[in-house]
């Protein structure tokens, strides 16, 4: 009969050296490890990513995964480098977004700004699209662009001007090509010139599968991820602070919380680590919205000047700390 121990002894370890054993026996050959110069028996499981989007991935959610890992006695867990790097995923090497509509004269009492200089779907749509594939893929290394514009002139369709005719100074129709650091090439179309089309807002496709991503101008909304069996999934939806519907737009119910990346300023100012809406991924976003806009116009590839980190994901209790 085993006694039950009464007494608990902490002691601190070293893994001095450790030896993989892979000596001749009656099956081939071992595969066994060596700590110490003791032979362990190894009793883990194979860890992939925690998660289908790596951003997602918090601190306190791999220490709930490791807990449970000791809590079932094992000893070891064999990493997946593909897994641990990207997610189920692989390594993102390309994708596409878009960002396209008809215009905002037929809503907008004065839409003379979104045709003037400074304006254009690049410039007033694109920084959701671009910061987002910025925190997703990294930062971006070259871009090469065309642009044109279906129209001189439109119509204001609403309010007191309706009727009246704006100049379009800029391009509406943008197609551009950003080469990230990483490796990766996304293929970006934004448009006003647009009335209906079938395009997802963003697809990112890795090695080992790909991800379809809801608008980024929006809170929330459906993402789903496809493997090798090219099927895509919904993934479950997470009980995060930011997806939750508070506010009542003109269409529906949705998330809108807009305000968020000021609160995490202040915070992280306070506390002094880095803000997630920080001044170089900023510029960096401006950067490549810009050069796009140059190499259409100078027919050429622009080469991005700045860069910037991705940031940290905004985890569940990280969020709920903003909102109180």
């Amino acid at each position: 009969m085993l006694e039950t121990p009464t007494e608990m002894v902490v002691r601190c370890i070293g893994l001095r050296q450790v030896e993989l054993i892979t000596d001749k026996d009656e099956a081939g050959s071992r595969f066994a490890l060596k700590v110490n110069g003791r032979e362990i028996f190894c009793r883990g499981a194979n860890w992939i990513s925690a998660d289908a989007l790596p951003s997602r991935i918090t601190p306190s959610g791999l220490r709930d995964l490791l807990r449970s890992a000791v809590d079932a006695n094992m000893n070891m867990l064999r990493v997946w480098g593909g897994g641990f790097d990207s997610g189920k995923l692989g390594k993102i090497m390309s994708g596409t977004a878009h960002v396209l509509g008809p215009g905002m004269e037929s809503w907008h009492p004065n839409p003379d700004f979104f045709f003037a200089p400074g304006g254009g779907p690049i410039l007033d749509m694109g920084p959701y699209y671009v910061n987002n594939l910025v925190n997703l893929v990294g930062p971006v290394k070259r871009v090469v662009a065309l642009a044109n514009r279906a129209r001189e002139e439109r119509v204001i369709g609403n309010g007191p001007r309706l009727g009246e005719k704006v100049p379009v100074v800029v391009a509406t129709n943008i197609h551009a090509i950003l080469e990230f650091a990483s490796g990766a090439q996304v293929a970006l179309m934004a448009s006003w010139d647009v009335w209906a089309h079938r395009h997802q807002n963003m697809e990112l496709y890795g090695t080992d599968g790909a991800v379809f991503v809801p608008d980024p101008n929006f809170f929330g909304g459906k993402v789903e991820v496809a493997g090798d069996d090219k099927e895509p999934k919904d993934v479950e939806v997470w009980d995060h602070p930011l997806t939750a519907q508070n506010f009542q737009f003109d269409w529906g119910k949705q998330a809108n919380y807009r305000g968020i990346g000021l609160a995490d300023m202040m915070e992280a100012v306070t506390t002094g680590r880095d803000y997630r809406c920080s001044l170089d991924r900023s510029l960096h976003t401006i950067d490549v919205l810009t050069a796009i806009l140059r190499s259409a116009e100078e027919g050429r590839a622009i080469d991005i000047v700045t860069t910037c980190t991705q940031p940290e994901a905004l985890g569940i209790e990280e969020a709920r700390a903003l909102l109180r």
